[in-house]
């Protein structure tokens, strides 16, 4: 028969928390390295960028500033007032919740066994990649140890918007004194 403690096992909660937390941290450097894309472009500035292209090959691509006439002038969008929109992962929450049980009568004696047990986990996080290992039981198995398993999970993120870095905004502000 089979352990109950080692089905338990069989999902690697920390390898998860450690995906999904790792997987909210690329996310997170990506976003930001978009908001600082479209600080460049914003700018009115031409600028280049290193991309990694679909082969892993990295190449860099030049990309131009945007303007646009207003009061017969050309102007960039931060001279205009708009500024990049930043976003930071402020909430994540990981809930498992499990419910096993077996139990087995034996024909030959009187002996029984039965066990259950359940766990409710939750997490509060910066991080959303996850993984989870899982066994399969046979519907023999099943049927001759009366095995029942149940089963839920919850990978939940929260992403808002923030102000840019005030050292981003000094530069801006410096950058436009020197073009007006």
């Amino acid at each position: 028969m089979a352990n109950v403690g080692k089905e338990l096992l069989d999902v690697p909660f920390p390898q998860m928390i450690k995906s999904m937390g790792m997987g909210i941290a690329q996310a997170q450097f990506e976003l930001d390295q978009m908001s600082l894309r479209l600080a460049q472009m914003m700018s009115g500035e031409d600028f280049e960028v290193e991309e990694e292209g679909e082969d892993g090959a990295r190449t860099t691509v030049k990309h131009d500033g945007v303007k646009v006439k207003f009061g017969g002038e050309d102007l960039s969008l931060l001279e205009l007032g708009f500024t990049p929109t930043f976003y930071q992962f402020v909430d994540t929450i990981i809930e498992v919740k499990m419910s096993i049980s077996m139990s087995s009568e034996s024909s030959s004696s009187t002996s029984s066994f039965s066990a259950s047990m359940s766990a409710k986990g939750s997490v509060g996080f910066f991080s959303a990649k996850a993984s989870a290992k899982v066994s399969s039981v046979s519907a023999s198995y099943a049927s001759k140890y009366s095995y029942s398993a149940e089963g839920s999970s919850l990978i939940r993120t929260k992403l808002v918007p923030v102000p840019p870095p005030a050292v981003l905004e000094e530069r801006i502000r410096r950058m436009m004194e020197k073009t007006v």
